[in-house]
C-alpha cells in the first residue's frame, strides 16, 4: 500500500519530500534531526490503534505547525443501502450476528469519539469537513473488497469461503442495476492542530 501511495504521489509532490514508516504508530521517531512531520494522517485505521498513545507520539515528533488529519467514511458494513443491508445479512448467516474483527474477536465500539480523543490531546483545535462521495461498485469489486475487511476476510469462513463468495456474488448481481451497485457515502475529515498554531 505504501508503494502504491508513493507512486501516486510522485507526479504531484513537487519539491516536498516524503518518507514512510512501517511499524506500530506510537513507536515512530523521525529518521533525521529536523525531519519532523508536518502532516500526520489516519484513514479508518485509527480505530485499531491505542489512540491516546498515538496522539501523544504525534505531539512528541510533529513539527510546531503540524496538522493531524483523521478521515473516514464508514464501511459497507455500516452503509444503509438495500444491497449493503442484504449483504450484511448474508455475512451474518455465515458468521453470526456480531460484526467480526481482529484475529478472533468481534467489533467493539470504542466508547469515545475521535473528537473526544483530540480534545484530550495537544491537537485540540479541530475543524470538521464533510464531503459527499458517490461510488459505483461492480459485484466483483465488492467481493474483492470484502476479502480485505476484518468483518469478512476469507479466514473467517474457513472451508466455506468459496460458498460464501458465490452466494454473495449472486446476491450482489441481483441488486445491481446495469451491473452497478451505488454507494452514496459521506467522507469526514477532522483537521486538528495545537491551539495557536498557524493555519
Amino acid at each position: 500500500m505504501l508503494e502504491t501511495a508513493l507512486t501516486a504521489l510522485e507526479p504531484v509532490r513537487g519539491s516536498c519530500s516524503i518518507s514512510t514508516f512501517t511499524g506500530e504508530a506510537h513507536t515512530f521517531t523521525p529518521t533525521a534531526p529536523g525531519r519532523a512531520p508536518t502532516l500526520i494522517t489516519s484513514c479508518r485505521s485509527l480505530h485499531w490503534m491505542a489512540r491516546p498513545e498515538v496522539l501523544d507520539m504525534a505531539d512528541r515528533v510533529a513539527a510546531v505547525n503540524a496538522v493531524v488529519a483523521i478521515m473516514g467514511d464508514g464501511s459497507l458494513w455500516t452503509h444503509a443501502a438495500d444491497w449493503t443491508v442484504a449483504l450484511r445479512g448474508l455475512i451474518q448467516t455465515y458468521l453470526g450476528e456480531e460484526r467480526r474483527a481482529g484475529a478472533h474477536g468481534t467489533y467493539a465500539d470504542p466508547g469515545r469519539s475521535y473528537e473526544d480523543d483530540l480534545a484530550d490531546s495537544a491537537f485540540n483545535d479541530v475543524n470538521e469537513y464533510r464531503f459527499a462521495v458517490a461510488r459505483a461498485w461492480t459485484p466483483e469489486d465488492v467481493v474483492g473488497y470484502l476479502r480485505t475487511t476484518s468483518f469478512a476476510r476469507p479466514a473467517l469462513f474457513a472451508d466455506r469461503h468459496h460458498e460464501f463468495e458465490a452466494e454473495a456474488l449472486g446476491l450482489l448481481q441481483s441488486h445491481a442495476h446495469g451491473g452497478v451497485l451505488e454507494e452514496d457515502a459521506e467522507f469526514t475529515v477532522l483537521l486538528a492542530r495545537r491551539p495557536g498554531d498557524a493555519a
